[in-house]
C-alpha cells in the first residue's frame, strides 16, 4: 500500500493476533493489537484506527458491546469495523451488523479475503456497506 492505514486488531486468542499482525504488516498496514473489548475500546478512542477487526467472543464485554459503544462516540463512530467470527450462521452475522458491524469474516479466514474486506472499507468514503465473507 502506499500510504500506511492504521488497523486495530482485536481478539483474546494471542496466537491469532500474531498471524495477523505479522500478515497485514506484510501488507503494508500499521498494526495495533488488543485482547480485550476494554483494551480495544481505549485503543480506539485514543488512535482512532482506519478498521478494526475484531473477535465477537471477548473476555471481558463482547465484541458487539464493543461495536455499539464505538459507534455511540463522536470520534469512533464512523470506523469500520468487521467482525470476525467462528460462528457461520447468519443470525450471528445479523446481530454483529445490527452492533454497528460494516463486515463479517468468519474464521477461518484466508487473508487476502481479509485485506480485501479492509481495502473495500478504506474505499468506501464514508459509506458502511455490510458484507458477509466465508471462508
Amino acid at each position: 500500500m502506499a500510504d500506511t492505514r492504521t488497523i486495530l486488531l482485536v481478539d483474546d486468542y494471542p496466537d491469532a493476533l500474531d498471524v495477523w499482525e505479522i500478515f497485514l504488516r506484510a501488507e503494508g498496514f500499521h498494526v495495533l493489537t488488543a485482547g480485550n473489548g476494554f483494551q480495544a475500546l481505549t485503543l480506539a478512542t485514543k488512535n482512532r484506527p482506519d478498521v478494526i477487526v475484531m473477535d465477537l467472543d471477548l473476555p471481558d464485554i463482547s465484541g458487539f458491546e464493543v461495536a455499539r459503544e464505538l459507534r455511540s462516540q463522536e470520534d469512533t463512530r464512523n470506523i469500520p469495523i468487521i467482525a470476525a467470527t467462528g460462528h457461520s450462521h447468519m443470525a450471528q452475522h445479523d446481530k454483529a451488523r445490527n452492533a454497528g458491524f460494516d463486515a463479517v469474516v468468519v474464521k477461518p479466514c484466508d487473508p487476502d479475503t481479509l485485506v480485501g474486506q479492509i481495502q473495500r472499507l478504506l474505499g468506501a468514503n464514508g459509506a458502511r456497506p455490510a458484507a458477509t465473507i466465508g471462508h
